[in-house]
């Protein structure tokens, strides 16, 4: 006898095949991969701030990508009857920085295809913001290591009578070995003061600069408003309570991070004298200073981001955003295993990569802030002979 079969028949709604092609194995879970694809970038995105903070450029066939930095010149009057050929003294001088990308960056993890049927959240979308968090971090990281080693530097244009300005850096208050100065707002306003005059007087552009501090520091400037003035009349209620109540500091907007480096530790040190107390169980990641001890001795990286002890006195960054460079030669991207390899290994692997390169470009862009009387000493390569 024939089976029989139903004259209705429903027309299946398919999220996850692309343009609902569920009987092409390829397409059948296509859009379930961009999931993740979206989550990895939206972690990235939402947590590092110094990629558009500076200058970021496409590195294309090639290892390393050269900046050119153009000095002054000068006006003079004309002889009648002289041909006019050029200034006579060569102006302006030129330089050149050459930053060179880094090995590739990745972050991956194995997700079994068994656990995601047994969890009751959403694994791959859980990982993935995780994998996104862990690149965003080394990229800030990276940068603002390299905006440290700028303030340090000298002019790159070194031309008899016409030196450029070079970094700057500001002492936070006035002690000789008071570290609790860099959490005091009073003393921190006037060490930005300081910086906005500095940055003015070696003719750095107004537009685009930024400054960063830890979140104590950020929340000590919150609670000092009714003092200082430092309101933001755009945010009112509960968004000063949500730390965003400090706009800025003489025209420069404050940014909180802890992926800056602070008293040798990336973004918090505890336990220093006048410095804040661990409030306990924070991790093996907070305070961390292991990953500063990699300055050009870890293999895959290729400038030079400067050792842990070259940051021991640091506690904030002013910058603008000819400050440092940044070369992508591959930006965030998101590769996902399928077809066969997901079969073998009944699971896939989720790897988020990225290959970028920083150090920096203007000193004077760049101003470091200091807690003692002890300013950190210059590291790294400087410019290459001048043009």
């Amino acid at each position: 006898m024939a089976q029989q079969t139903s004259s209705l028949t429903t027309s299946l709604t398919s999220p996850g095949a692309l343009n609902s092609a569920r009987s092409n194995t390829t397409e059948a879970r296509a859009l379930y991969l961009k999931l993740f694809s979206g989550e990895m970038f939206k972690g990235f995105q939402n947590n590092a701030i110094a990629r558009d903070l500076v200058m970021k450029r496409t590195l294309q066939n090639g290892k390393s990508l050269q900046f050119i930095y153009t000095g002054r010149t000068k006006a003079e009057y004309h002889t009648p009857g002289n041909a006019i050929l050029g200034n006579d003294d060569g102006a302006p001088p030129v330089a050149e920085k050459t930053i060179t990308c880094d090995d590739l960056l990745i972050s991956s993890a194995f997700v079994y295809s068994l656990d995601e049927v047994l969890a009751h959240y959403d694994l791959r979308s859980e990982i993935s913001r995780k994998i996104g968090y862990a690149l965003a971090e080394k990229y800030d990281r990276l940068i603002f290591r390299q905006i440290a080693k700028g303030a340090r530097q000298a002019s790159p244009i070194a031309k008899s009578n016409f030196l450029e300005p070079g970094g700057t850096q500001v002492q936070v208050g006035t002690g000789s070995g008071a570290t609790s100065d860099a959490f005091d707002a009073a003393k921190l306003q006037a060490a930005f003061y300081d910086a906005a005059a500095a940055m003015d007087e070696k003719g750095v552009s107004m537009d685009g600069r930024v400054g960063i501090l830890n979140p104590r520091q950020y929340y000590a400037l919150i609670q000092n408003i009714g003092s200082s003035g430092l309101i933001n009349r755009d945010e009112t209620g509960t968004a000063l309570q949500r730390g965003q109540g400090v706009v800025e500091i003489a025209g420069i907007k404050i940014y909180k991070s802890m992926n800056f480096p602070f008293l040798g530790n990336y973004g918090i040190k505890y336990g220093e004298s006048g410095g804040p107390a661990s409030p306990g169980n924070v991790g093996s990641f907070i305070g961390s200073n292991t990953e500063l001890e990699d300055g050009g001795s870890v293999t895959g990286m290729n400038n030079n981001y400067g050792e842990q002890a070259a940051f021991d006195t640091t506690c904030g960054l002013i910058f603008q955003r000819e400050a440092a460079g940044v070369v992508e030669a591959i930006g965030p991207q998101v590769q996902v295993t399928s077809g066969d390899v997901s079969v073998i290994y009944q699971g896939d692997v989720m790897l988020g990569r990225l290959a970028m390169g920083a150090d920096f470009l203007n000193p004077a862009a760049c101003v470091e802030l200091h807690a003692t009387s002890t300013a950190g000493s210059a590291f790294g390569t400087t410019y290459p002979a001048n043009a």
